[in-house]
C-alpha cells in the first residue's frame, strides 16, 4: 500500500506539472499588480512549474524511482527565485522577465528574482562572468526593470556584488568606485518600477564585520531600496542570521545619521550579545527608520559544515555535505525587520568544482569531480531534501497532489 500511494502522489504531481506548464505563456492578470511597496506578511511566492527539480521529478518517475520521484516533487512544489544572468538582447531579458511575471499573475503570487549580471561579479571565481561594462550593465538592468513592470517583485540585486566587492579580492580603488556607482544606478532604476522590492547584498553572518557591511550598504544606496539580503548560496542559521542583520541595519542608520561616525564604532556580531544589545540601545533610537532584510533559507536547515578531516582549505561554502533545505519560503517571519524566508540559491545547483585545496581535480569529499558552478546536480538535491529541517513536506503550490 505504501508504494502505491507513493506512485499516486508522484503521478498527481505529473499531472499537475503538465496541465500548469501548458499556461505558463497566458498573459499577467490584474492579480499580480503592486498596490504598496512592501511584502505583506501573508505574500505567497511563485512556484515554477518548469524547475529543475520538477523535471527531475518526471525522471525518475519513468525510470522507477518512486522514493525519488515524490523526494523531487516535494522540493519542486516549494517556490524558489529565478536567476537572471545576463543576455546579448535587451529585448530577451525584457521578454523572460515578462514571462516571469505572466506566470506568477497566473498563481496569484510574488515571484522572486535574481539579478545577477554585474561587471567582474564572483572576482571572477566560480561564477565569473557579468556585463562587460558599466554602460552595458546599466542597459540590462534597464531591460530587466522594464519586465517587472507594475507588478509586485522581489529583486536580489547581485549575490556577492558588495561582500565580495573588488576592495576585498584584490581590485583598484577605480574598479571599487564603478562597483559602487553600478549598483547605485540599478537601484534607481529599479527602484522607478512602482512593484518593485530590492534588496542589496548582505553578505552573511560568519563574513565581513557589521560596520563593514553596513558602510558597503550605504555607499550602494541601500537607503533607497528595501534593505539587504543574507546567506545567499551559504549554511549559516537562521538565529546567527537574524542577529547580524538586525545589527547591520542598526549600523546602517547610526553611520548615515552620526557625524563622523566610522564603521569600527559598531558593535558587531563578534562582541558579547548583552554588550552589542547595550551598544545599540544607547546609539539607536527605537522609533529609528531601519533597512528591512531577508534570509535565504534553501540549504541552511543543518547549518554550517564542519569538515571531519583535514584540508588545505576545506571551502566550507562550496558544496559541503549533508546539508539540508531549511525553513521554507515565507514572508510571516514574526520579526519586525526580517521581510522573509526565502530560497533563493536553487537548491540542487552546484557551487562549483570544489578542491578543499587539494591537487584536484576530484572533491576529496566525494570522490569524484562536482559539477560546474550552477549545474543541475541530483544526488546533491536528493541530499538536501533528505536532510531538510524541517522535514519537507508537499508545499501549497499547484504542484502539491490533490485528494
Amino acid at each position: 500500500m505504501r508504494i502505491v500511494r507513493t506512485m499516486r502522489a508522484a503521478l498527481a504531481v505529473t499531472a499537475t506539472l503538465t496541465a500548469v506548464a501548458g499556461l505558463a505563456a497566458a498573459p499577467a492578470s490584474a492579480a499580480g499588480q503592486a498596490n504598496a511597496r512592501s511584502l505583506p506578511a501573508d505574500s505567497r511566492f511563485f512556484v515554477d512549474p518548469g524547475s529543475k527539480a520538477a523535471t527531475q521529478a518526471v525522471t525518475d518517475l519513468k525510470a522507477g524511482d518512486l522514493a525519488g520521484a515524490v523526494a523531487m516533487a516535494k522540493l519542486a512544489s516549494q517556490p524558489v527565485a529565478q536567476w537572471f544572468t545576463g543576455t546579448a538582447d535587451p529585448a530577451q531579458t525584457t521578454r523572460e522577465m515578462a514571462t516571469l511575471q505572466a506566470k506568477a499573475a497566473l498563481q496569484h503570487r510574488t515571484p522572486v528574482a535574481v539579478a545577477y549580471n554585474i561587471p567582474g561579479r564572483d572576482c571572477s571565481q566560480y561564477s565569473a562572468g557579468g556585463a562587460a561594462t558599466s554602460a552595458e550593465y546599466a542597459t540590462w538592468v534597464d531591460a530587466l526593470a522594464k519586465g517587472i513592470g507594475s507588478h509586485r517583485t522581489v529583486v536580489v540585486l547581485e549575490p556577492d556584488g558588495l561582500a565580495l566587492s573588488p576592495s576585498s579580492c584584490g581590485g583598484t580603488a577605480a574598479q571599487q568606485a564603478d562597483r559602487l556607482a553600478e549598483t547605485n544606478a540599478a537601484v534607481d532604476r529599479l527602484e522607478r518600477q512602482s512593484g518593485a522590492l530590492v534588496y542589496l547584498d548582505g553578505g552573511h553572518s560568519s563574513w565581513q564585520n557589521v560596520g563593514t557591511q553596513a558602510q558597503l550598504l550605504n555607499d550602494a544606496g541601500v537607503q533607497r531600496a528595501q534593505g539587504f539580503f543574507l546567506n545567499v548560496s551559504n549554511y549559516q542559521t537562521d538565529a546567527d542570521l537574524t542577529r547580524y542583520g538586525t545589527q547591520v541595519a542598526k549600523c546602517s542608520w547610526y553611520l548615515r545619521s552620526t557625524p563622523g561616525a566610522a564603521a569600527g564604532d559598531c558593535a558587531n556580531q563578534y562582541w558579547p550579545a548583552a554588550d552589542a544589545d547595550a551598544w545599540y540601545a544607547s546609539h539607536v533610537p527605537a522609533d529609528a527608520k531601519l533597512p528591512h532584510f531577508v534570509i535565504d533559507t534553501s540549504r541552511n536547515g543543518q547549518g554550517p559544515w564542519t569538515p571531519a578531516a583535514s584540508y588545505p582549505d576545506a571551502q566550507t561554502w562550496c558544496n559541503p555535505p549533508a546539508r539540508g533545505l531549511g525553513v521554507r519560503p515565507t514572508a510571516n517571519t514574526g520579526v519586525p525587520l526580517l521581510d522573509a524566508f526565502l530560497w533563493i540559491k536553487v537548491p540542487g545547483e552546484s557551487d562549483g568544482s570544489c578542491t578543499r585545496g587539494t591537487a584536484g581535480p576530484a572533491d576529496p569529499e566525494y570522490g569524484a569531480v562536482d559539477p560546474a558552478a550552477g549545474a543541475w546536480w541530483p544526488a546533491q538535491a536528493l541530499s538536501l531534501v533528505e536532510h531538510a529541517s524541517p522535514a519537507l513536506s508537499f508545499g501549497s503550490g499547484p504542484f502539491a497532489p490533490r485528494g
